[in-house]
């Protein structure tokens, strides 16, 4: 963008002294748009040259305020010239601030972030989840963790957060930190809407985010098969705890549920659908969108072994869901005397659902992520992975009826 930059020396009219002095200003214009400062010198408006900016006259005193003057001038076109060369966006106000020695506040990077952290902190539960506010939180650390190893301070000032810093984080969470890519991409979204919410509040002339664009690797999602289920159930494990782990995970795999959607599951879930049968209806708390899922028969035996435990009663849930760290070590285990050689988690359960239990068995697409309370198709898509039995089941079908189709047209030809 062209720029406009000019200086004018001007004496103000309106405020003159008693004996026909006014103050003289300094006028820095850049693109339109003006800011000015008292020189601390005055002169009497009959010596003074409009057209030329100055004083009239060749004596000592003329010579020193004309002087003084072009002194100013030169150092406010040398600060102009390396505002330009280090910021996009150069004003008049900060030519002045520069030159009076005035520093400006710049909004500190990481202050931006925790102003946002504590804002959505006192938001769970209502525009927020609980989960969103923790990934918030690591990709802070991750910044502030950066920013000490990369630059040595404790906090940069965002404007100085550009491509190159984008980029460099992005090579310190695959690293340093050794994320995957797809992890490291979702920390930097989360970045990039501190960016977003600077450039919204004019605190950064440019959005240094234009010019990158978030691109996930398609991942090849794990899921159990029929096989594998089976030998989950029927599996008789040794001590109580382990088969409440495997009963709440199997759970999970005939309904979709989500690790923190089943901790919370009460009686007040389960209601009559439309078909008569019993649903769980419930808000995800990822995202606070509602699941209607229809309760399967391995579901709905699960829910009733547990329907007379006392400790659940007391607590109002309807299932013994321990924390997410243990239940994922006791999976663990389960995977080992299953001879599973999966990482099973709630993930898991979840994909298996979606593949497995429903796609694989023809449910369409479009129900399917509606239990899994998806907000868009384009998510179930990444969950869902179509089985090469169904394609199998699908396209044998299809010979079927090719085949009548091809009997019919050979029984034509022999008439």
């Amino acid at each position: 963008m062209q720029t406009t930059f000019s200086i004018l020396f001007y004496p103000r009219g309106n405020d003159i002294d008693r004996n026909g002095n006014a103050p003289i200003y300094a006028r820095i214009t850049v693109n339109g748009k003006r800011s000015e400062f008292s020189i601390k010198r005055k002169v009497l408006l009959t010596k003074w040259n409009s057209d030329a900016g100055k004083m009239r006259g060749t004596t000592s005193e003329v010579r020193e305020l004309n002087k003084y003057m072009a002194t100013i001038r030169t150092k406010l076109n040398k600060i102009q010239e390396q505002l330009s060369e280090k910021e996009t966006l150069v004003t008049a106000q900060k030519i002045k601030n520069t030159y009076l020695g005035k520093t400006i506040k710049h909004k500190m990077l990481l202050e931006i972030f925790q102003e946002h952290n504590n804002k959505v902190e006192k938001l769970i539960g209502k525009d927020f989840a609980a989960g969103t506010a923790e990934r918030y939180k690591t990709a802070l650390k991750h910044v502030r963790d950066y920013i000490k190893l990369e630059y040595l301070l404790s906090d940069i000032p965002v404007k100085d957060v550009d491509h190159k810093f984008i980029s460099g984080f992005e090579y310190y969470l695959k690293t340093t930190r050794n994320c995957s890519h797809n992890t490291a991409i979702k920390y930097i979204t989360n970045f990039k809407k501190i960016i977003r919410i600077a450039f919204a509040n004019d605190w950064i002339s440019k959005d240094p985010f234009t010019s990158w664009k978030a691109r996930l690797k398609i991942v090849d999602r794990e899921f159990l098969t029929v096989e594998e289920i089976q030998t989950m159930v029927e599996k008789e494990l040794h001590t109580e705890r382990l088969n409440q782990v495997k009963d709440i995970f199997i759970f999970c795999c005939f309904t979709g549920l989500a690790y923190s959607d089943v901790k919370k599951l009460s009686a007040n879930n389960v209601v009559i659908g439309i078909d008569g049968g019993k649903w769980i209806k419930i808000n995800r708390s990822k995202t606070d969108t509602r699941s209607n899922i229809p309760i399967l028969p391995t579901a709905e035996a699960i829910l009733e072994k547990y329907a007379e435990d006392s400790e659940i009663q007391r607590n109002q849930l309807l299932l013994p869901v321990l924390s997410n760290q243990k239940m994922n070590a006791y999976l663990k285990e389960i995977a080992d005397l299953c001879k599973i050689n999966k990482n099973l988690t709630f993930h898991l359960a979840r994909h298996t659902f979606a593949t497995t239990v429903t796609l694989s068995n023809g449910v369409p697409i479009e129900s399917v992520s509606k239990m899994l309370g998806h907000k868009s198709l384009k998510t179930t898509q990444h969950y869902a992975k179509i089985l090469d039995r169904k394609v199998s089941d699908d396209m044998l079908a299809l010979k079927v009826k090719l085949a009548n189709y091809s009997n019919t047209i050979s029984s034509s030809e022999g008439v």
